[in-house]
């Protein structure tokens, strides 16, 4: 869909590798996504952005955020915050918000060490009652009390590398990103990342969340529904038509699943005609919904 919207309007499409998950993340496996990408028929303009080398531009925007006293450190174990998330005087009604167990513990990353024994994190401040207002482009007018979704939130962790939440807006501020097409999981995140851009002075893109492609137990497509990887279905000699032609069905681009390739479908992408309802994948053979 971000090719879409992006090649039907004449911009230009980033490609993105957001491997900073640690052990997770293996050479392969981002080559196999870029092969896959490729066999699909989805290009991109210039060199992929490799997150992992891009470490000093996210240790400055956090100096910036400590100059400014945005952030602070945190040593909180999960089950720490999970203990006081489920005290009597805790309101669990939007989603658990970090309890601020280590709002004004520690004056600096060293104190925390000293008197815990642990490396911290560090986390954003977030003002009782501060609200975030964006335009969602799928979603229309959103209003979110950041303070009641998720409290002071994790910028970047205790083995110093950062979260999501402050690399991929670094990104895009220093990418001149405009306009943001990712799954509607992340909603409450754009609050968090508003935030951000307005921390570090930047623009904030537009943004359109669309709905997940969901397993046959409505719960978000991934290894516990079995084996749906592009490569897989590749090796097995299915056609990326066949493939596309799926997709496009699903987005209600076309009124059938026949094979069809990513150009032909430029001319009938329109954002605003994408259902809004996640698509339910039973298998590639199977019956979809």
């Amino acid at each position: 869909m971000a090719w879409l919207q992006i090649r039907s309007e004449g911009g230009v499409l980033l490609l993105r590798v957001e491997d900073l998950d640690g052990p997770r993340m293996k050479p392969e496996s981002i080559q196999g996504t870029l092969e896959d990408l490729q066999w699909l028929g989805l290009d991109w303009d210039g060199d992929p952005v490799l997150q992992s080398r891009r470490g000093l531009a996210y240790e400055m925007a956090l100096d910036h955020l400590k100059a400014k006293g945005l952030v602070y450190p945190c040593v909180c174990t999960r089950s720490e915050i999970e203990r006081a998330q489920s005290a009597p005087q805790e309101s669990l009604d939007h989603g658990r918000p970090y309890p601020g167990l280590c709002r004004g513990r520690f004056s600096n990353a060293e104190e925390a060490k000293a008197r815990s024994g642990r490396d911290p994190a560090w986390r954003f401040r977030v003002e009782e009652g501060e609200e975030v207002c964006f335009h969602d482009k799928v979603h229309g007018p959103l209003r979110i009390d950041v303070s009641k979704d998720s409290g002071d939130f994790v910028v970047a962790k205790k083995d110093g590398l950062p979260a999501y939440q402050l690399a991929v807006v670094v990104d895009d501020l220093a990418f001149g990103v405009t306009q943001v097409l990712r799954g509607d999981d992340l909603l409450s995140s754009t609050a968090r990342q508003l935030l951000l851009i307005r921390a570090l002075g930047g623009q904030p893109p537009s943004y359109a969340h669309v709905p997940l492609v969901l397993g046959p137990d409505g719960r978000r497509l991934a290894k516990r529904h079995g084996d749906s990887r592009i490569s897989m279905y590749r090796n097995k000699g299915v056609p990326s038509q066949r493939i596309l032609g799926l997709l496009a069905h699903s987005l209600g681009l076309r009124e059938d699943a026949e094979p069809v390739t990513a150009p032909a479908l430029l001319d009938a992408f329109d954002l605003d005609k994408i259902p809004k309802t996640p698509w339910v994948f039973h298998g590639f053979f199977g019956n979809q919904s």
